[in-house]
């Protein structure tokens, strides 16, 4: 009874602050409970394995807390460990400065999701995830299933079919299976139209392992291009290309009996070649021509960056951000420039210079219009208007580039038949997609009747959404977030901003260089055409979404428009559109 107790180890403390930021408050009236132990004083791979098991939300929030967790969350050997524990079968990190960190969190953002555009449920679904995939890289949709791309170079090949549902009843779903394609890819491409019934086969650009010749040893890496039918997975066709030329793009232009495949080689020189594909699944050998491209030939000294085309146009971007045109038709020709005047239909392949004020960072490029985002995060539309797919507010074509000034610094752009798509970043870092031009058959959720400005749509975006692709029936996006590749925008200079007032200007000169005023006399005037309240409503919302307003300001604006126009028509308010 008169020995001393021995206080318990489970009583000892764990301090949760920074060491280095001095002892915890109330230290001195806190004797009484034991002493409190410091981080610092485990040793440094405890803590990063106990770390590691950690969510990988968590583990960014920990570092974000103090100086020390952040040296500590920032380790490569923690997220070497998130990384294993989330793809257990990643026998490689991968490249980069930071490779772990990397893989962990291309795998922990991947991601396909799509939204249906008929049927009862409009919501957001989620694909199948493979397990063997190291985060994705692209993806493409056919007639009936879709194709992801991941950063080891494997291609997935995701099939819709029937399954049974929790209630037990067979139910058709999208991209619910999978199965691995090929490996060694490097692109791929199909039929280049916005519709996906055509998208009959599938060209993967790959590289294979091929034997020496007679009389040497060992083997020798070739670049090749594997076709595939997309409704089975089989390949059908195989052509291999001499070793010295390495490929790292690959589009599709032109009609089935003249398909031609344009090839982007390292060294920025585009190469091509024309396949009959409704000669493809006949099993005989065929010779086929690779020739440079006239664009490469006329203009050597061009390095060509990347590519994007469509059944009959090619748009290139040189690696120093200029721009130039292949037109192969004259209708679509007159829809881009709105005029026939330089058409040559005997020399189709000559390459057109887009007149331009900075540098291009990439594009979309839809049947007769096109997009293009600049250095400084400025989008640029031009082409046919006829359904207000350029979002300029109106239905006048654009023979040349024209800035859609309410838009800035977008993450994804896509042009498709008749209509456009934005993805972009809000200030509190959350996503939304914006839409323009057509909208029926749903492809615009939330307005059916279309809109000549881009307006948000009722859609659900995932946080780290990268890409989008709209078809007939479905919308698709892909989240992966690459710690390393991501498009970095410049500020735009003072002089060059729109509103900003001239240094030069005098007393008397005018204080609304933008023309903010004329463009609000502009908004009045057309809602004073509108014959009806209701279109009245339907005015403003498009206006609202074309004035150069914050994110949450719109949604307030739109949010508020809904509530009068429903009051207006005697429908009660009700809960709000969760989607929305």
């Amino acid at each position: 009874m008169g020995e001393k107790a021995v206080p318990s180890p489970r009583r000892r403390r764990v301090k949760r602050s920074c060491p280095s930021c001095g002892p915890e408050p109330g230290g001195e009236e806190r004797k009484g409970r034991g002493n409190p132990i410091s981080v610092q004083l485990f040793p440094p791979e405890l803590v990063e394995h106990i770390i590691s098991f950690l969510p990988v939300r968590d583990v960014v929030a920990l570092g974000q807390t103090c100086h020390y967790f952040h040296e500590v969350c920032d380790a490569e050997g923690v997220w070497r460990r998130i990384c294993r524990r989330l793809s257990p079968r990643l026998r490689e990190q991968g490249s980069g400065v930071r490779p772990w960190k990397r893989a962990a969190i291309l795998n922990y953002t991947k991601g396909l999701y799509f939204q249906a555009f008929g049927g009862r449920r409009r919501c957001l679904s989620k694909s199948v995830a493979p397990l063997l995939a190291h985060g994705y890289r692209r993806f493409l949709p056919t007639k009936d299933h879709v194709f992801i791309l991941d950063y080891a170079g494997t291609l997935f090949f995701l099939k819709n079919a029937l399954v049974s549902s929790t209630l037990g009843q067979i139910q058709w779903k999208r991209a619910c299976r999978y199965v691995v394609l090929c490996r060694g890819a490097k692109d791929f491409a199909s039929d280049p139209r916005c519709d996906t019934v055509y998208r009959k086969y599938l060209y993967v650009l790959a590289t294979r392992e091929q034997p020496g010749m007679v009389g040497t040893t060992g083997s020798r890496a070739c670049d090749c291009v594997e076709v595939y039918l997309q409704s089975s997975g089989q390949r059908v066709f195989k052509m291999t290309f001499h070793h010295s030329m390495s490929f790292k793009q690959i589009v599709l232009v032109g009609q089935e009996t003249q398909r031609a495949l344009l090839l982007l080689t390292e060294e920025g020189k585009i190469y091509s070649l024309v396949v009959n594909e409704t000669q493809l699944d006949q099993p005989r050998s065929y010779t086929i021509q690779l020739a440079l491209r006239k664009v490469s030939r006329c203009l050597p000294h061009l390095r060509v960056a990347c590519m994007a085309s469509n059944q009959s146009s090619t748009l290139y971007i040189t690696d120093q951000g200029g721009v130039y045109f292949e037109v192969h038709t004259p209708g679509v020709y007159r829809d881009l420039f709105g005029t026939l005047q330089a058409f040559d239909p005997l020399d189709q392949q000559m390459p057109l210079a887009l007149s331009l004020p900075a540098k291009i960072l990439f594009c979309a490029l839809g049947y007769n219009h096109l997009g293009l985002v600049d250095e400084f995060g400025r989008i640029f539309m031009q082409g046919n208007n006829r359904y207000g797919q350029l979002g300029t507010g109106d239905k006048m074509d654009r023979g040349e580039p024209t800035q859609v000034h309410y838009l800035q610094r977008p993450i994804a752009l896509w042009c498709g038949l008749n209509h456009s798509l934005v993805l972009s970043q809000s200030s509190d870092f959350s996503k939304e997609l914006l839409g323009c031009g057509c909208g029926a058959g749903g492809r615009l959720p939330g307005w059916p009747k279309g809109s000549a400005s881009f307006v948000k749509l009722h859609v659900k975006v995932p946080l780290c959404a990268c890409s989008l692709c709209s078809t007939r029936e479905c919308l698709y996006m892909l989240s992966s977030h690459d710690i390393e590749h991501h498009p970095t925008y410049r500020d735009l200079p003072a002089s060059r901003v729109v509103g900003t007032p001239e240094p030069s200007l005098g007393p008397g000169a005018s204080q609304d260089p933008g023309g903010t005023a004329r463009a609000c006399e502009e908004y009045l005037s057309q809602i004073h055409s509108c014959p009806t309240l209701q279109d009245r409503m339907e005015k403003m919302k498009e206006i609202v979404g074309w004035m150069p307003l914050m994110a949450a300001q719109k949604d307030f604006f739109w949010e508020a428009l809904d509530m009068l126009q429903r009051a207006a028509a005697g429908v009660g308010p009700g809960p709000p559109n969760p989607e929305s």
